[in-house]
């Protein structure tokens, strides 16, 4: 391949500039998709989903509005970051978080939350 004088400076500046470099393409780790729906992203297809069905549930009027991504603060300054808190017409509240695969991370913070707290974190 041959490159003319003026093409082997541009790739040269190029190399150094890295706003000029596209950005790798980087696996996830649990090779999940991030999806936009609403103009929200959502780190996967799952739970875009599920907050589908939830706009489709408050429509119907079985639930009277969500929340998304509630922190919940643990000791040691630790924060678990809980995907769905519901509110019910019937006056319950669910905490529910979307897995497509359950760490063991996830498991301990669920459970050092639902001893912190009063609550049930449902997971789907």
């Amino acid at each position: 391949m041959r490159l003319s004088e003026q093409e082997y400076q541009d790739l040269i500046n190029r190399k150094h500039d890295p706003l000029k470099m596209p950005a790798p393409v980087k696996s996830s780790k649990f090779h999940n998709h991030i999806t936009e729906m609403d103009n929200i992203r959502f780190h996967s297809q799952k739970e875009a989903n599920y907050y589908a069905e939830l706009v489709l549930r408050v429509k119907g009027g079985e639930v009277k509005f969500f929340l998304r991504q509630v922190p919940l603060y643990l000791p040691n300054k630790v924060r678990h970051i809980v995907d769905f808190v519901e509110f019910w017409t019937d006056g319950s509240v669910h905490f529910v978080e979307v897995k497509g695969f359950d760490t063991p991370m996830g498991k301990t913070k669920r459970t050092i939350a639902e001893g912190c707290y009063p609550i049930k974190i449902e997971v789907v």
